[in-house]
């Protein structure tokens, strides 16, 4: 027997509870901004992440209220997405705190910054993989503002690298599961696809 869950009859915070514990894993995006000024450097964890278009290269990530990362956005329109990985999980979490937008999460948390390439708000050093992005659009749908960033740059520690590509085992990338709960990457599984064949007149 299956158990009912009516958005209208739970509400949007139950529901919210619901739809992020069946919807996983979810990859994470560690994503720097800084403010108009060039004063605050924020960092922030959105598991609402992922990629939207290849060509051109497009990742999303999106913003449920007016979080510090969407408002950079807005008065920028750069953003960076760093990799989270799980050697990193503790620090990513000291990010996920709602400090004030004058507050910078790298000097809060101890996190390294280095200069990123075509953008203005820092990468996280220790990231395995950086995007450097500028916003391409933006678009509110309920509670909730979908960030989509065009990336111009894009760079990967050698060492996370296997034959020229980025490698998931060397990643260890960490994933947002419901609540209060994270993911690692657990077993990977290798199956191919099986190619379609036009039948053969019999």
């Amino acid at each position: 027997m299956r158990v009912d869950f009516d958005p209208a009859a739970v509400g949007p915070t139950a529901f919210y509870r619901f739809l992020t514990s069946v919807v996983v894993p979810r990859p994470i995006a560690w994503v720097s901004t800084i403010t108009p000024d060039g004063a605050v450097e924020n960092l922030a964890p959105h598991s609402f992440f992922s990629i939207a278009s290849t060509d051109p290269p497009i990742v999303q990530f999106t913003s449920i209220g007016r979080k510090d990362s969407l408002r950079n956005v807005e008065d920028t329109g750069e953003f960076v997405v760093n990799f989270s990985p799980e050697p990193m999980l503790h620090l990513i979490r000291d990010t996920a705190t709602d400090f004030p937008r004058t507050v910078s999460e790298f000097n809060t948390a101890g996190i390294e910054r280095e200069a990123s390439r075509c953008v203005r708000p820092s990468r996280v050093a220790a990231a395995p993989v950086v995007l450097e992005c500028r916003s391409h659009t933006t678009l509110r749908m309920g509670n909730s503002t979908l960030v989509f960033g065009r990336v111009f740059f894009a760079a990967v520690h050698e060492e996370y690298l296997l034959n020229g590509r980025p490698d998931a085992r060397r990643l260890r990338p960490l994933t947002k599961l419901g609540g209060d709960e994270w993911g690692t990457l657990g077993e990977i599984l290798h199956l191919n696809r099986i190619p379609y064949e036009e039948p053969q007149p019999g």
